[in-house]
């Protein structure tokens, strides 16, 4: 319940709400954050995107851990316009899947809250 509370606030707060579809057709519940000020917490996952194409899917296990995916984050980071992080990123066990579907994704169009 405190986590949701939490989120209400982040949204109406600092973030506006916006829905993507991952590749398998789940939604997810994304929070805009502003890419300047882009600081990661431990476990959250973030999605980094220049328009509506996914560069990068992780947290700061995945920096850490790959150095492929390190890489590739840098990358995004130089390329991207929009950074969101993920709501409810799910147990430890779900992240990889979810990784995995949101790099496909897409944001749904007319979902996007104000």
């Amino acid at each position: 319940m405190a986590g949701n509370t939490e989120n209400r606030v982040l949204i109406h707060g600092f973030g506006r709400l916006s829905k993507w579809l991952g590749r398998s057709g789940q939604a997810y519940g994304l929070v805009s954050e502003n890419l300047e000020r882009f600081a990661m917490a431990d476990a959250d996952l973030y999605l980094i995107a220049k328009g509506n194409h996914v560069l990068w899917v992780g947290s700061t296990g995945e920096l850490v851990g790959d150095p492929m995916s390190r890489s590739r984050f840098r990358l995004a980071l130089d390329c991207a316009d929009r950074v969101f992080r993920l709501l409810t990123p799910g147990t430890a066990a779900e992240r990889l899947s979810t990784i995995w579907d949101l790099e496909g994704a897409e944001p749904m169009q007319g979902m996007q809250a104000a």
